[in-house]
């Protein structure tokens, strides 16, 4: 009895070590997205501790320094993301691939440099499992580097974006040694020919996607890439080189074909689209963005062996009303269309495409300065489907049209309005679409915190909120927001005056806040930004830019929160080195903006940026430039932080109806 009894103490003294290890790993699913929530759970016990070490797949490490002791705790690591480490040398790569070995599958080195090719191969040789790569940004990689990548046998997914020094040679080599490639991104890859690119398409014949854009690559190459069996996705925007005459002979069957991007091809037209589609008949996302042809009912005809499309954009692209007529009767499936910035479309085109589009559910008119209400009823009446309108600066839509909207289309989840003529009416209408998430509404002058309280007491879903120099709120709608929208991730409420720290104590609420932009409210103080410190765990983007009484007290409090934070910028506060030194603190800082602060020194600006070990970018007054030692600057370049120098003055802001004015007296 005594020995049972006993036994039954101890379990009363350490109740986790009766959990078994697959139950807590079930805990640790549901906790996993808060990295805050993961740290705090390993700390409880050490069996808790051992268990979460033993559960991790995926790691994101602020510092290649901690790698060894990082990897040799989470010995099961298959994803590790080390783009917040600019600086990772050949000795890193050694160290992954001794720790991690067989077990690693993906690895992300975007954001890093100053590896090479010895790096590559030992990680290639022991990472025998590894199917992920990401060099994208590699400036410095050669053919050399990329030859090794061949011992890579099993990799399917390669991004090399941005690897301006690789020419076919080094391609080629990939080809050859990574036949299992699936996925290929070789965008700004301004060495690499047809080629290279036609010896990828004959020796990686399971390719499904491929980037081919802003390449020097002609139509000659698409012959072999459009033969492949498998290719779902193909995007080679931006390819001067592909033209109508090198499409002239093209011929191709490619039934697996979904997605096809030749955006900002300014020498193909109908001509050689028509090539391009002929034998598409399964396509079902096309992006002709700023293309040069006109969208006519010519080069609608086209779109007759893509019956089955569903998404297209042609942003920027000059669009007839017949074009968009054709469009409808041709490709009535549609279910995304994208006509941003198309300054030619009218209410008759429009009107026309949208009443053949029962299904459509994205709609994107940005900037369609010709659209009234005309076009606003129609969408209304003839798409009840739709769940996210685009439609910043439509300013000739009258404030009735949008009452429509809310009551027609209640499925919406995003609706863009900036720069528009809705007011607090229009407001209570579009608060009846329950599933809203984001809502932008910067620039509506005519907007008051009567019509935001209606959406904070209706849109409890609401994650993004957009309020950009709409002066017409103050801290009683935002209350209601935070209130009603306790699930709010972003918000933008620069340059509204009137909002105080009540506003940032209510928002406070919101502990998923992750985005909080406050520039030029010049009554914010740094005890509202406290109050978002200490309840918002999760926040990772600040601007209180020209917030001219934040001060040391408020970075205090960040520094001792806000361990999430990634970006900040405090120009043009009351700032000084005692509050930005304490941002040393904050290790997932990245991004720092100091700029118009009379209260910094050299020497203090250069404390805080050698004590901010993960920074990415400074953005500093030109004038500290001849004061911080040259070695510094470049000690901190070399570990991966780039520099802007600004040479602003500080500038009283105009009042947004008169420089609103000022622009449409501008734009035709």
């Amino acid at each position: 009895m005594k020995k049972v009894k006993h036994q039954q103490i101890q379990a009363l003294k350490k109740p986790f070590d009766l959990l078994s290890e697959e139950l807590v790993f079930i805990i640790l699913d549901l906790i996993s997205p808060n990295p805050s929530d993961l740290k705090s759970f390993s700390l409880t016990c050490k069996f808790f501790y051992q268990v979460e070490a033993k559960h991790r797949r995926s790691l994101k490490p602020l510092r290649s320094d901690y790698l060894p002791r990082i990897l040799s705790r989470y010995r099961n690591t298959s994803d590790l993301d080390l783009t917040f480490c600019p600086r990772v040398t050949d000795y890193s790569l050694s160290v992954v691939g001794c720790l991690c070995g067989p077990t690693l599958h993906s690895l992300d080195l975007s954001r890093s440099a100053s590896f090479s090719a010895a790096g590559l191969l030992r990680l290639a040789v022991k990472c025998v499992n590894l199917v992920e790569i990401d060099l994208s940004n590699a400036t410095e990689m050669r053919d050399a580097d990329a030859a090794v990548l061949a011992e890579a046998r099993s990799l399917q997914m390669l991004k090399l974006g941005r690897c301006k020094m690789l020419t076919d040679m080094g391609i080629g080599c990939i080809a050859v040694g990574c036949k299992r490639l699936s996925t290929v991104s070789l965008k700004w890859c301004v060495g690499v020919g047809d080629l290279g690119v036609a010896l990828l398409a004959v020796k990686c014949c399971d390719i499904r996607s491929l980037d081919l854009s802003y390449l020097p690559i002609t139509g000659k190459c698409l012959h072999d890439i459009l033969k492949l069996q498998h290719l779902e996705e193909l995007l080679i925007e931006g390819c001067f080189g592909v033209d109508d005459d090198s499409l002239k002979s093209l011929t191709h069957d490619s039934k697996s074909l979904k997605k096809l991007n030749a955006s900002s091809c300014q020498n193909l037209t109908q001509r050689g689209l028509t090539s391009l589609l002929s034998g598409a008949g399964s396509l079902q996302r096309l992006d002709l963005a700023h293309c040069s042809s006109v969208i006519s009912l010519d080069f609608a005809s086209s779109l007759k062996k893509v019956s089955v499309l569903q998404s297209i954009r042609l942003d920027g692209c000059s669009v007839t009303s017949d074009g968009l007529k054709a469009i409808g009767t041709l490709c009535s499936s549609l279910k995304e269309v994208s006509l941003s910035k198309c300054v030619t479309v009218t209410d008759e085109g429009l009107s026309s495409l949208v009443m053949k589009l029962k299904d459509l559910k994205k709609l994107d008119i940005t900037c369609c300065r010709k659209l009234s209400g005309v076009s606003i009823t129609q969408i209304a009446n003839s798409c009840p489907l739709l769940v996210s309108l685009k439609m910043e600066s439509c300013s000739l839509v009258s404030r009735e049209a949008f009452w429509l909207i809310g009551q027609k289309c209640r499925l919406l989840e995003e609706l863009d309005l900036t720069d528009n003529e809705i007011d607090d009416e229009g407001l209570k209408s579009i608060s009846s679409c329950l599933s809203l998430t984001s809502l932008k509404l910067g620039i509506c002058l005519n907007i008051t915190d009567k019509g935001l309280s209606y959406v904070g007491t209706c849109c409890s879903n609401l994650r993004e909120l957009d309020l950009y120099r709409s002066v017409g709120i103050t801290d009683i709608s935002i209350s209601s927001i935070a209130q009603g929208c306790i699930h709010l991730e972003t918000i933008n409420i620069s340059y509204c005056q009137d909002i105080t720290d009540k506003s940032l104590v209510s928002l406070s609420k919101c502990t998923l806040l992750q985005t909080f932009e406050g520039r030029g409210c010049p009554n914010i103080t740094s005890q509202g930004l406290a109050a978002i410190a200490v309840r918002c765990k999760r926040l990772a983007k600040l601007d209180l830019k020209k917030c001219p009484s934040i001060n040391d007290s408020g970075l205090l409090a960040l520094a001792h929160f806000s361990q999430n934070l990634k970006q900040i910028n405090v120009s043009d506060t009351a700032v000084t080195d005692v509050g930005l030194i304490s941002l040393a603190n904050i290790g997932c800082l990245q991004n720092i903006a100091v700029v118009n602060s009379s209260g910094l020194s050299p020497s203090g600006v250069a404390a805080a940026l050698l004590g901010c070990g993960g920074l990415r970018k400074a953005k500093l007054h030109a004038s500290l430039r001849t004061f911080l030692p040259l070695s510094l600057i470049h000690h901190l370049e070399a570990r991966g932080c780039a520099f802007l120098w600004k040479d602003n003055t500080l500038q009283a802001e105009l009042d947004p109806k008169y420089w609103k004015l000022q622009l449409e007296d501008v734009v035709p």
